[in-house]
């Protein structure tokens, strides 16, 4: 484990619900000694740290819990494992089924307490039984916060409210504010779990225990037991519980929970393996390639478990914004119920108290702390359903507002997988020594240019005729060769600058011992959906899209005109790469983002710069879960655009709970403050609007359509 992983922590704030209660945690928290930094996304309630170096990870753990205790009584605060997905432990204790029966107990107390002809000191007690069966803890959490000084959280609010309504004699709707409160916590809480739920099915790839071969037998143990190099065995129907490579077995494989794609995957002796894919009919023998935690499983896991500690600006701004709203609110509800009748002859204290009591049910911003991190929660988890890893919400709003797309070509708009097409000899040079004398200077290249042509050789190269290998960045490389001095590699590493022609294709020139010997021409082919995804990307309303290349004017070409690119610039060294993406970044429009999309392992640089770095093909590439802020698990680049679809569709519905819940509050109070308004309306504009504002939050995971010149 990384230094860094192990500076990181994460914990299960269980019963934590309010809104304003996870700010302030979340606030006091990152003030401890030792804490780095402290993220309490209220979607999946769960507090995520950075330690300092010298940080107690347990006596950090205490001190949170306490501070967690004292904004919420019930809150208790669990250590999530390494592999556990947030969301679990979402079933109903036997305390939520007690709190449930007393609800639907003080709702009959209440029904007949409206119903039946009683006395009026008769309905007054059923009102206030109703109220404290319905609301005993909002009132004891209120009394504690109150110790506390934390007079602004919701339970204190709702708490005034209620005993303000008994106090000036509106015993059946301070029932009712107590009553509706606790049913619409209810619901939402239902809602927010099925939100969780539905993301935990979606990433329940982490294995329960795998089958170890040792010994002639076979025992069940803990993935975390396993090591690399053992052998375990994978029946049918069991998911892989770590990477490794098949020595035994052919089978299909069902690879959807990381990839997205339904299409099952066949495997045979010595075919690569990823852990939480499922063997849907052959029996398999796998030799451990990683340890559990190193596996891909448990890095997805990670990866969307973190994904709420990275918040987007608009969960920061509601943040900010509840802190200010509900104490104006407050102190305008105190001067309602006071000033007037002061300063108005004939004002009745009781009647400007009332609403007041209204101000105070509306004051809660729980529609907005609730629904605008949950709408975040459901888009990244629709995006991981489509293959699709989106490492925070803020990169999710910033895919929303993306006004340039700018591509890598090798591995990424292309296969990658090279094929020699020409072999050009100089004068005095025939082919077969041309090919020789490339395929021993690129002999210890990695790049799949030269695999190409030493496959292209057909000989083995032999290491013994190679000395002086170097390679020359952006350019090619030198090495000598039986003695010769050999340059492979572009224009201008050979000085063929001038004598280069157009080529359809990457062209590498040959020189020995400083005169040209002539020129191979590699071909690189187009993946099948490269054009689809730039016309879907248009269709998504990106104004441009750009492809910067090390590779030659004609490859580069080539390749943007069988794609449609608006533009593509080759020839470029990695540190021009950057600037090239600084460039464009000055010519986006205020407000636009820069996506750059490449194989997420030589391209570091750029990702980086980039506002939103998105690598290729991500699966069992641990350096592309590093270096991007996008994973597209699949080699497919037409996925961007649905990543972008649903970045919008996730940024509509916040704004749309925004607009709406603030909309409806600030016209209840408008209504409240001139006595147009009453409880009813008060208690539909915070748990009403907040019901409604977390249901439209589900929608977030799915895509926009498509539509043309959308900007």
């Amino acid at each position: 484990m990384s230094e860094m992983a192990a500076l990181k922590k994460q914990y299960l704030l269980e019963g934590l619900c309010c809104g304003s209660c996870a700010a302030e945690i979340e606030r006091e928290v990152g003030g401890l000694d030792g804490v780095s930094s402290a993220s309490v996304d209220l979607a999946s309630k769960t507090l995520s740290l950075k330690l300092k170096e010298n940080a107690e990870p347990k006596a950090v753990a205490e001190q949170a819990g306490r501070i967690a205790r004292r904004h919420g009584p019930g809150i208790v605060l669990r250590e999530l494992d390494a592999g556990a997905a947030a969301g679990e432990g979402t079933g109903v204790s036997g305390r939520a089924k007690l709190r449930r029966a007393a609800v639907i107990l003080a709702a009959a107390l209440f029904a007949a307490g409206l119903a039946l002809p009683l006395a009026g000191g008769v309905k007054a007690a059923l009102f206030l039984a109703s109220s404290l069966l319905a609301g005993g803890e909002v009132l004891i959490a209120a009394a504690r916060s109150c110790v506390h000084g934390h007079v602004f959280d919701e339970n204190f609010l709702m708490s005034v409210a209620v005993l303000g309504a008994f106090a000036v004699g509106e015993y059946a709707e301070g029932a009712a504010v107590m009553i509706f409160y606790r049913v619409g916590e209810y619901f939402e809480d239902r809602a927010v779990d099925r939100s969780k739920r539905s993301i935990s099915a979606l990433m329940d790839i982490r294995p329960d225990s795998a089958n170890l071969k040792a010994g002639g037998a076979v025992r069940r143990v803990r993935p975390e037991e396993v090591a690399v190099g053992d052998s375990i065995l994978v029946r049918p129907g069991e998911k892989i519980p770590l990477d490794g490579r098949v020595t035994e077995g052919c089978s299909l494989l069902d690879t959807s929970a990381l990839t997205g794609e339904s299409l099952p995957r066949s495997v045979e002796p010595g075919s690569e393996v990823l852990s939480g894919s499922v063997n849907l009919n052959g029996a398999l023998t796998v030799e451990v390639t990683k340890e559990f935690g190193e596996s891909t499983a448990s890095k997805i896991l990670d990866l969307v478990r973190n994904a709420g500690s990275r918040k987007a600006r608009a969960e920061n701004f509601i943040t900010k914004f509840a802190r200010y709203y509900t104490p104006a609110v407050v102190f305008s509800a105190v001067a309602l119920a006071f000033l007037p009748p002061l300063l108005v002859p004939g004002a009745a204290l009781s009647e400007w108290v009332h609403r007041a009591l209204i101000f105070l049910v509306v004051s809660c911003p729980c529609a907005l702390v609730l629904s605008v991190p949950l709408s975040f929660f459901g888009g990244i988890g629709g995006a991981s359903r489509r293959g699709i890893l989106v490492k925070g919400g803020n990169y999710l709003e910033a895919l929303s507002r993306v006004d340039t797309v700018v591509f890598d070509k090798t591995g990424t708009l292309t296969r990658g997988s090279f094929e020699v097409t020409e072999v050009s000899p100089a004068e005095g040079w025939d082919r077969e020594t041309l090919l020789d004398l490339a395929a021993h200077a690129e002999l210890y290249s990695s790049h799949p240019i030269a695999a190409s042509i030493r496959a292209a050789c057909g000989s083995r190269p032999d290491p013994a005729r190679v000395s002086g290998y170097e390679v020359i960045p952006g350019k090619g490389v030198r090495a000598s060769v039986d003695g010769r001095a050999v340059l492979a590699g572009n224009a201008a590493l050979t000085g063929m600058e001038n004598a280069a022609s157009p080529a359809a294709g990457t062209v590498v020139f040959l020189t020995v011992d400083g005169a040209y010997a002539g020129r191979i021409v590699i071909a690189d082919e187009i993946k099948p959906d490269a054009a689809q995804a730039v016309q879907k990307l248009k269709e998504a309303g990106v104004r441009r899209t750009v492809m910067l290349t090390g590779d030659c004017r004609g490859a580069a070409d080539r390749v943007a005109r069988e794609t449609g690119l608006d533009a593509a610039c080759a020839e470029l060294l990695p540190a021009q790469k950057v600037e090239k993406l600084e460039e464009l970044s000055r010519e986006a429009p205020a407000g636009g983002k820069i996506v750059f999309v490449g194989d997420g392992i030589n391209d570091a640089p750029v990702l980086a710069r980039a506002d939103v770095g998105v690598a290729m093909g991500g699966i069992g590439s641990d350096a592309a879960i590093e270096a991007a802020d996008v994973v597209l698990m699949t080699d497919e680049p037409s996925k961007l655009a649905d990543a972008i679809r649903i970045a919008r569709r996730t940024h509509s519905v916040v704004m749309q709970n925004v607009v709406f819940a603030l909309g409806v509050k600030f016209a209840v109070l408008a209504l409240a403050a001139f006595g147009a308004a009453t409880m009813w309306e008060a208690v539909f504009a915070d748990v009403g609007v907040a019901l409604i504002a977390v249901l439209n939050s589900l929608r977030a995971g799915k895509p926009a359509p498509a539509r043309r010149n959308e900007r």
